[in-house]
């Protein structure tokens, strides 16, 4: 999030996450002292402790908006820290930042039959935010799968949806699904906001390949490759040994799946990467399938590929393979970000500064809570 934002001109000034595993990868990239970050519960986040800023941005866990954590929603044990971040919000009082961008997955929407969604936006309202929502793939940015919600609060005036119904219609990151839930709930204070049309997919999962030398000990064994293999169904298996008939070395990613209680391997070979997660699991760890001139190799993702599926090829990482796999599977796409900043949040920014809204004179920006642009905002 930070490293999207410092890209179009933000500064982080305040920063905040309950994992001292992840805070060990963020000092090592942003330890220059002009950010606060707060190790600790968002929950236990008080407003008054919270800088001036002019935007919030907050990431909260996804795990009970699945069914992997048994949809328990907003008010399951990791997704409600969105009500922490709501209540860190309400403490600021009259200094709440003029926007605020919430970040999760596209189940959001849906979950508990959209009443979490639903409750979110109305919280946001009762906060003085209209708001906007819309969804991202970053494979519009990057080799991988990742499909992301995003919704944007703000203190402008609300729209009538008959205003907008164009803009819904005409966009490429409203699907229908969101379109129609912006539709079915006129009471909630909408500000819809035109966005350009997203950039095509242009890089495949060879650009992000480190060059690995054979005889590094990440390769696995040949048991273990030929394991592998056995764990795929005929359809992949197929797919599998036309890769390694081919003229030319060609790569794709695997995933272990419970199908009918058994493991099974899924390969994917359109040269996009697979979503990638945080391995709390055997399954979450997704596999490098190198095959060609009728040879194959296998291994896991490297965490610097995982750093480039996520846009951030010159992130720092000093931490052992997991806990590394463990961040980049719980960050936002930089490119993605990038694009939100530049096309809504810095215009956005400018044209509330134009009204008599009291905003404060720089940008700001958070995460969790907050980044700073000088003439920068801060977040």
């Amino acid at each position: 999030m930070r490293m999207g934002l410092d890209k179009e001109g933000w500064t982080t000034v305040w920063a905040n996450d309950l994992d001292d595993k992840k805070w060990d990868m963020y000092r090592a990239n942003f330890n220059d002292g002009a950010c606060e970050f707060v190790l600790d519960d968002v929950h236990k986040v008080e407003g008054k402790d919270i800088p001036d800023i002019d935007l919030a941005t907050a990431s909260f866990p996804c795990n009970d908006l699945s069914l992997a954590g048994a949809r328990h929603g907003l008010a399951g044990t990791h997704s409600s820290a969105f009500w922490g971040f709501m209540d860190a919000l309400k403490g600021m009082g009259k200094r709440r930042p003029p926007l605020v961008l919430l970040e999760n997955v596209a189940g959001f929407l849906t979950s508990n039959d959209g009443n979490d969604f639903r409750d979110a936006l109305i919280a946001l309202n009762d906060l003085g935010y209209a708001v906007d929502a819309f969804i991202i793939d970053a494979v519009r940015f990057v080799p991988q799968s990742r499909v992301r919600l995003f919704v944007v609060g703000s203190k402008a005036k609300p729209d009538r949806l008959k205003e907008t119904s164009n803009i819904l219609l005409q966009s490429d990151v409203r699907p229908s699904a969101l379109a129609d839930f912006i539709f079915m709930n006129p009471d909630i204070g909408w500000s819809i906001r035109r966005l350009p049309q997203l950039p095509p997919s242009t890089k495949r999962l060879q650009d992000i390949i480190e060059d690995v030398p054979l005889n590094s000990e990440v390769w696995w064994s040949r048991e273990r490759c030929e394991y592998l293999l056995n764990q795929m169904s005929d359809k992949h298996r197929a797919e599998a040994d036309r890769m390694i008939a081919g003229s030319k070395w060609s790569y794709g990613t695997v995933f272990r799946r419970v199908r009918n209680g058994r493991s099974m391997g899924e390969l994917r070979t359109d040269g996009i990467a697979g979503c990638l997660r945080t391995p709390r699991g055997g399954s979450g760890r997704q596999i490098l399938f190198c095959a060609g001139k009728g040879q194959y190799k296998v291994r896991l993702l490297t965490p610097r590929e995982c750093a480039r599926l996520m846009g951030a090829d010159g992130y720092k990482i000093n931490v052992p393979l997991n806990q590394a796999l463990f961040g980049f599977g719980d960050a936002v796409c930089v490119p993605a970000i990038q694009w939100i900043a530049r096309h809504y949040l810095n215009p956005m920014l400018d044209e509330m500064r134009e009204t008599p809204l009291p905003l404060p004179s720089v940008r700001k920006n958070v995460r969790y809570a907050i980044p700073r642009r000088t003439s920068k905002p801060k977040a």
